[in-house]
C-alpha cells in the first residue's frame, strides 16, 4: 500500500450528506453506507447538519462569511455527538468544508465575528474554538477512507467485474482545492483507479482529457452554457474514443454533468456517447452484492445502467423482485 500522506478515519466518523446527492442520486450515500458497514466503518449521520453552501457560494448567493459561519454551526454538532471525522460524498463539501476550518483557524477576526454572531442570536453552544476542526485531518471525502480500507475490499466480493472496461473522472474540488491532501496524485489522478485494482477491474490507466473539468463548473453550466458544454464534449469524445463501458466520478456535480447531459452530447456532435456513469461507492457496492435498484439506485440515473448488468449477466425478475446471474 502507497504511503498515506494524512490521517484516515474508520471509526467516530460523521458521514456528510450531499444535497446534489439528495436530490439526484440517493444511491450514492445508500451505497456509501453499504460499503460502510460491510467494511466495519463506524459513522453516524446526523439529522441537525445543514448545506455546505457549495451550490449557492460558487453562484456568489452566499459570501464567504455565511459558508464559514454554517460549517463552524456544522462542526459544532459533529464534536457535540464526538464524531468530529467528517467525511463528505461530495467532492465540492469537502473542498468547502476545509477552506472552512482553515479560515477558522487562522483568521481570528473572521471567528470572533462569527462566535460574535453566535452570541448575539443566543447560539453560545456553536462557538468555534481555534483547532476545534483540523483541515487536514478531520475532514476526508469517503474516497480516501474507501482508498484506506481498500485491502478489505475483496474479501465481500459476490461479483465478478472484470469484463467492465472503465474509464474514471476525479473531481477537481478533491484534487486541485486541496492538492496537497490529495491522495494518489493530482496531475494524474489514480485513487479512484487503485480501489478497482483491488476488485480486478481494469481501468484505462490513462486518456486524453483525464484531468481535464467536467465542465459543469456550477454557475458556468448555466452562465456560459456553451463554455461549459464545450469542455465536458471534449471528454465525452476522449472517452467514446476508448470505447469505455462506464465512467466512475466520485463528485454529484461531475455525475449531474456526464450522466444528465448526454442526449444534448449526441445533439451537439451527431454520436451515441453511451456509457453508464457510477460513483465509485455504487460500483464497490454492486461488487459486494447490493442490489442495483433498491441500494445504487440506477434507476434515478438518465444514462441506462442496465446494459451494464446485462453484460454482468445480472438479471431482475419483476415478478418476484429478485435479481439473479444469468448462467452462461
Amino acid at each position: 500500500m502507497e504511503e498515506i500522506k494524512k490521517f484516515i478515519p474508520t471509526e467516530n466518523i460523521t458521514l456528510f450528506r450531499s444535497c446534489l446527492v439528495s436530490a439526484e442520486y440517493p444511491g450514492v450515500e445508500a451505497s456509501t453506507k453499504y460499503v460502510f458497514d460491510k467494511l466495519g466503518v463506524e459513522y453516524v449521520i446526523d439529522r441537525n447538519q445543514s448545506c455546505c453552501t457549495g451550490l449557492g457560494h460558487y453562484y456568489d448567493i452566499f459570501d464567504e462569511l455565511s459558508t464559514t459561519a454554517l460549517a463552524a454551526r456544522n462542526f459544532a454538532y459533529a464534536i457535540k455527538n464526538n464524531h468530529k471525522q467528517y467525511v463528505p460524498t461530495c467532492a465540492t463539501c469537502y473542498a468547502i468544508l476545509k477552506t472552512a476550518a482553515k479560515t477558522l483557524n487562522e483568521k481570528d477576526e473572521v471567528r470572533e465575528q462569527i462566535n460574535q454572531a453566535f452570541r448575539d442570536n443566543g447560539l453560545e453552544e456553536l462557538q468555534y474554538t481555534k483547532g476545534d476542526i483540523d483541515a487536514r485531518d478531520d475532514i476526508t471525502h469517503v474516497v480516501d477512507v474507501l482508498y484506506y480500507l481498500k485491502d478489505k475490499i475483496p474479501e465481500n466480493k459476490k461479483r465478478e467485474l472484470s469484463s467492465l472496461k472503465i474509464a474514471t473522472h476525479h473531481g477537481c474540488h478533491y484534487c486541485k482545492v486541496h492538492f496537497d491532501d490529495t491522495l494518489c496524485g493530482y496531475r494524474n489522478p489514480e485513487i479512484i483507479d487503485k480501489i478497482c485494482e483491488v476488485m480486478e477491474v481494469p481501468t484505462v490507466e490513462w486518456y486524453d482529457q483525464k484531468p481535464r473539468h467536467c465542465g459543469g463548473g456550477f454557475r458556468q453550466r448555466y452562465a456560459n452554457r456553451e463554455l461549459s458544454l464545450d469542455a465536458t464534449e471534449d471528454k465525452f469524445l476522449s472517452l467514446h474514443k476508448e470505447k469505455v463501458d462506464l465512467l466512475l466520478v466520485m463528485c454529484p456535480n461531475c455525475q449531474v454533468q456526464f450522466d444528465r447531459y448526454e442526449q444534448v452530447l449526441e445533439e451537439r456532435t451527431g454520436d451515441r456517447h453511451y456509457f453508464a456513469i457510477l460513483n465509485i461507492a455504487q460500483l464497490v457496492a454492486l461488487y459486494m452484492g447490493a442490489d442495483p435498484y433498491k441500494v445504487l439506485g440506477i434507476q434515478t440515473h438518465t444514462v441506462n445502467v442496465e446494459l451494464i448488468l446485462d453484460k454482468l449477466g445480472i438479471e431482475y425478475d419483476p415478478k418476484e423482485d429478485t435479481l439473479h446471474v444469468r448462467e452462461e
